[in-house]
């Protein structure tokens, strides 16, 4: 089914008292995700809600909640740091300050895929100025870790107008074929769904 019809479909079935999330499915096929890691960062053209993000800094920012190095020692209480990274989408840091953040919150931001990255989240320079154009750019960001061969990811919002949910939805598949091994030859199905709906297969061009 061609992906402007399936959203018409999508869009027409039964309505829930909250704005659904639009989900995109990629499953893959011909690839060992443990040899081939599946790690991204795509810019989406129309952000679709705010992201919660928690910066390690030198210094207080009046744009992000953050925790300068002698507040680090709090974190090693294993329930202080479940709970901080559970709260936060997305982590950013100094560059001067990543080897003490590797150290105290490695071990629980590494394998939720939420350590700050050289794609997405390392300040080389730290100024007020540099953190607030990083955080636009986590605004329209989606970081894309596969662990396994079904990708689902949300896209947007259902009262989001279609040609715009349409723009996120091959954005994101181009920037998941991009990062497969053979491309589009790992791409086995695409699918899109509402939160509370049953997936439509879509063709992708």
């Amino acid at each position: 089914m061609e992906l402007k019809e399936a959203l018409k479909q999508l869009k027409e079935s039964e309505k829930k008292k909250f704005n659904q999330s639009i989900d995109l499915v990629i499953n893959l096929k011909g690839i060992d995700l443990k040899r081939n890691a599946v790690s991204t960062v795509v810019n989406i053209p129309h952000k679709f809600k705010e992201k919660k993000v928690c910066g390690f800094l030198t210094k207080k920012s009046n744009f992000v909640h953050t925790i300068t190095q002698p507040e680090f020692i709090k974190y090693r209480d294993k329930d202080e740091l479940k709970s901080l990274v559970k709260e936060y989408d997305f982590f950013i840091a100094a560059a001067l300050l990543m080897p003490a953040v590797a150290t105290t919150f490695g071990k629980v931001l590494g394998p939720v895929g939420k350590m700050p990255s050289p794609q997405l989240g390392i300040l080389t320079q730290e100024n007020e100025e540099t953190v607030k154009q990083l955080l636009d750019k986590i605004s329209q960001s989606i970081k894309i870790r596969a662990k396994e061969p079904s990708i689902k990811l949300s896209v947007g919002k259902e009262n989001m107008k279609e040609e715009d949910i349409i723009a996120n939805i091959n954005a994101v598949y181009k920037a998941i074929a991009d990062a497969l091994p053979n491309k589009k030859e790992n791409i086995k199905s695409v699918m899109v769904k509402l939160t509370m709906s049953k997936p439509i297969k879509v063709e992708m061009k």
